[in-house]
């Protein structure tokens, strides 16, 4: 069996997105915290080498910050990161030009066939903080909720959800200055591990409408919709600035909408959340190079969750952490 199944098996719930662990449900918190169950992360003596990533823009900052703390407790270890996009992970991993794959989106099959071409095995990928998919207006836009089915609506062409095209905001419902005006369309470009989740939660795997204005990175897709007062945009919440509101969300129409919050994100309630994920060379029963081993031990530590949520993400519990590190041979 797969280390993604074995994944899906140990940790998903069935809940909205079949994407939190029993663990969590059974431990909701009112705002965000650390589980201080999780461990403290103890230095040890000689570690060097380089760690480099490639993979996911969204992830960029936080594995920023992890690498760049990492590097204060270890001076003679050297980081690299790179935010290409989710799709170029998997790649960097196979071709050895990369220590992690960050992705914000689970491995697709032809992924995880390449890789087990390579090598042999399958790679595993560990499940680091949470993060929601946000729908973004500018911060003066009246409109504070919209549906799924709207979204799609807006955004692609194919709409399996059902509905009918909405190109301006009066189809909305917004009177004034707004309803003539056309919906002005932001996103990420087709590399974008948020492209892909987007894609399938929001379109139902359809098509992204030809309007649609590729931005290479998330900061570019929030400037985008800040600096435009009839734009509307996708990102992560992680780069929500004061310059935009995040939409609440509802799955269909008559139901409720659903803030983006951390107490909807742990519940599954929230239809667009997400693992952010590092993905691993690991050889199925051997032992991970100190290195790489010190780094991921650092990631699930009580410092290294709240650095994730510094950089605007949910932290994982320590059973999730626990569980993650072991599927590495990595034993707390």
């Amino acid at each position: 069996m797969s280390a993604t199944l074995t994944f899906r098996q140990l940790f998903w719930a069935t809940t909205i997105g079949g994407l939190f662990s029993l663990a969590f449900q059974a431990n909701l918190l009112a705002e965000v915290t650390i589980d201080p169950a999780l461990p403290t992360y103890k230095v040890v003596p000689g570690l060097s080498g380089q760690i480099k990533s490639v993979g996911s823009d969204s992830m960029n900052s936080l594995m920023l910050l992890w690498t760049e703390k990492f590097k204060e407790k270890y001076k003679g270890v050297r980081t690299e990161v790179e935010g290409q996009g989710s799709s170029k992970a998997m790649p960097a991993l196979i071709e050895g030009a990369a220590s992690f794959g960050p992705m914000s989106r689970d491995a697709k099959p032809n992924e995880i066939a390449d890789f087990e071409k390579k090598f042999g095995y399958k790679p595993v990928l560990l499940p680091t903080s949470i993060d929601l998919l946000a729908v973004y207006v500018h911060r003066d836009n009246p409109l504070e909720s919209i549906t799924m089915p709207e979204v799609d609506s807006i955004f692609s062409s194919t709409r399996k959800l059902g509905g009918e095209p909405i190109e301006r905001w009066g189809q909305l419902g917004l009177k004034g200055d707004y309803e003539n005006e056309a919906v002005a369309i932001f996103g990420r470009n087709a590399a974008s591990g948020t492209y892909g989740y987007f894609k399938e939660k929001a379109l139902g795997n359809g098509d992204f409408r030809d309007q649609v204005n590729e931005q290479p990175g998330s900061t570019a897709v929030i400037q985008s919709v800040g600096e435009n007062r009839f734009a509307m945009g996708y990102s992560g919440i992680g780069y929500k600035t004061s310059a935009v509101k995040a939409l609440k969300l509802a799955p269909k129409a008559g139901e409720p909408a659903i803030e983006p919050t951390d107490a909807n994100a742990y519940s599954g309630k929230y239809p667009m959340a997400r693992y952010l994920y590092l993905v691993v060379n690991y050889k199925p029963t051997s032992k991970l190079e100190p290195l790489r081993r010190e780094f991921l031990k650092f990631v699930f530590s009580k410092e290294g969750q709240q650095l994730a949520a510094k950089d605007g993400y949910y932290p994982v519990d320590a059973k999730t952490a626990a569980k993650a590190l072991k599927m590495v041979g990595i034993d707390l």
